[in-house]
């Protein structure tokens, strides 16, 4: 059971599922992800055993593209390593039915556009369930901002221990890697991080927790916006109307709060993904 907030929540603010957040103390802050077992629960799985296992404590970011994303995971540091774990299935897509928890922000002809927590979905329209042979729809995560996907090479079932964070949206990934998480506080960190592939004299992870593992004294006290919210709507309803046919979910910015941030290291110590 997912841990609750040990503080008062905002109106329309919820605290992350603390079981599947990741809090990752980097050399230039800290970012923090809510993981989605319900779009890829394989790899939710692994990133959560890795991080107890503190596979990824020190590990650099090997390579980072501006306005692309920043990869890391690799225990080699060259984007060729990964965990003695066996490889993961590659979730690029998901079946769901009526029940999934699916925030709409927008109907093009056919599909639904919307949220599931902070990560943004498309999906197939549920008055296709009764056609299909399971009585479920497909549903995919897209690549904006922020995103968390699984790194892999050639073979759609090669992720293992390596992710990616989106510094830029990126619709060409959408399908082909496999999206797991949503970047809830410090996507500014992530567009900090040197650029390189890789970069000179690289920022790493410093440490990676869980959210719910670490002691409520030194847990960081995060709340984001509840996408089945009417204040989310408020948003949304906004950015609606500033877009207009524009529209894309990679537009909506999912208010977040986080009380007591960590000061950032000064000290930095030197240390086939997705193609753009």
């Amino acid at each position: 059971m997912a841990a609750t907030s040990a503080f008062a929540l905002d109106p329309g603010y919820r605290a992350p599922d603390a079981d599947h957040t990741l809090v990752i103390d980097t050399t230039k802050g800290q970012v923090i992800v809510e993981l989605y077992p319900a779009m890829a629960p394989l790899s939710a799985e692994r990133l959560i055993t890795l991080t107890r296992q503190k596979f990824y404590d020190g590990l650099i970011f090997h390579r980072v593209i501006e306005d692309f994303m920043a990869q890391t995971g690799d225990p080699q540091g060259t984007g060729m390593g990964g965990s003695t774990l066996s490889n993961v299935k590659g979730e690029f897509t998901m079946r769901h039915d009526a029940s999934f928890p699916l925030t709409v922000a927008v109907r093009p002809k056919g599909s639904l556009i919307g949220f599931v927590g902070a990560l943004p979905v498309q999906s197939q329209v549920n008055e296709l369930m009764p056609l299909s042979n399971d009585g479920k729809v497909m549903a995919w995560g897209l690549y904006c901002q922020g995103v968390l996907g699984m790194a892999r090479d050639n073979s759609p079932d090669s992720a293992n221990s390596q992710f990616f964070l989106m510094r830029g949206a990126n619709a060409a990934l959408e399908k082909r890697y496999t999206p797991v998480g949503a970047i809830i506080s410090g996507l500014d960190v992530v567009r900090k991080l040197k650029i390189g592939e890789p970069p000179v004299n690289p920022d790493k992870m410093t440490r990676v927790r869980i959210l719910s593992d670490i002691p409520e004294a030194e847990r960081p006290q995060v709340e984001i916006m509840d996408t089945t919210s009417p204040q989310f709507q408020t948003v949304l309803e906004a950015v609606r109307k500033d877009k207009g046919a524009d529209f894309s979910a990679c537009d909506v910015t999912i208010p977040s709060k986080i009380l007591n941030a960590p000061a950032v290291a000064t000290a930095e110590t030197p240390v086939t993904p997705p193609a753009k």
